[in-house]
């Protein structure tokens, strides 16, 4: 394979759909999946989920804004986002509430409230799982479009390294998105909309380099907080009494998998 020796629009545009839509196909198979069988493997899938989300705050993301900012900066921008994702949850959960309800007998109110909030709950897990991606896959794309704008060899490999940890990442997603509720058309659709985010910071790094590059680390602490927040906040409770003691060490397994993932991917070099 031979490169160009100097990135174009078109080369910059390539490699921010393949750090995209490139991650989205391998980890769509989930999709796939029989339902039934799926809902027996989805308690190990949320386990690994939750260990994705949390290595890659943790071990990628964080280390990767305090490369370029202060300390102090990235601790507010991480406080921030927690704030922004709790007004964000708390926004969706009260729109819901407030949102009417249908004229039920008495001896059902109970238990049909019960449902509509277990759902409720679930699908704002969702969204805001999309919010958080969209603002990752920005922030990975001003760094494969800065990349692109030093040398070609460099935006391929920027790319390569995307490419590596956002396939767990995706697989991640498209777990929580169905255990919240979303049909697999609508878990693709928004998920590929989320994912070119890419794009976007592409262009915003190609095109203008000096006033996207600086928001990059800034933009990875709000990712940062949006993983920790659902990571801890949704998905870590949701895991606890969910099955049997004996099948809780497999999930703690699960989890721990996918933290070893994302911390040998951050282990490569890019």
């Amino acid at each position: 394979m031979t490169i160009a020796a100097e990135s174009t629009w078109w080369f910059a545009v390539m490699m921010g759909l393949l750090g995209s839509l490139g991650a989205l196909v391998p980890a769509a198979v989930v999709l796939f999946i029989p339902d039934g069988w799926r809902r027996r493997v989805m308690p190990y899938l949320l386990s690994y989920a939750t260990g994705t989300m949390l290595a890659t705050a943790i071990v990628g993301l964080i280390p990767e804004a305090l490369e370029h900012i202060p300390i102090h900066e990235v601790g507010v921008s991480l406080l921030c986002g927690l704030v922004l994702f709790f007004v964000l949850e708390w926004t969706v959960i009260w729109r819901h509430a407030h949102g009417g309800a249908p004229d039920i007998g008495p001896d059902h109110a109970r238990h049909a409230h019960g449902e509509v909030q277990a759902h409720d709950l679930g699908r704002k897990t969702g969204m805001l799982v999309l919010i958080g991606d969209g603002v990752h896959n920005m922030a990975d794309g001003i760094a494969i479009g800065a990349a692109c704008v030093a040398s070609p060899g460099l935006g391929l490999v920027t790319t390569l390294a995307v490419l590596g940890h956002e396939v767990p990442q995706e697989l991640s997603d498209f777990t929580i998105l169905l255990s919240s509720g979303f049909s697999r058309g609508k878990a693709f659709f928004w998920n590929t909309l989320s994912g070119l985010g890419t794009l976007v910071g592409v262009a915003a790094a190609y095109g203008g380099l000096g006033y996207a590059e600086p928001i990059v680390p800034y933009a990875l602490s709000i990712a940062a907080a949006s993983f920790l927040y659902i990571g801890l906040a949704d998905l870590v409770p949701g895991l606890h009494g969910r099955i049997g003691a004996a099948s809780g060490v497999w999930q703690f397994a699960m989890m721990i998998a996918g933290m070893v993932t994302i911390a040998t991917l951050t282990m490569l070099p890019h």
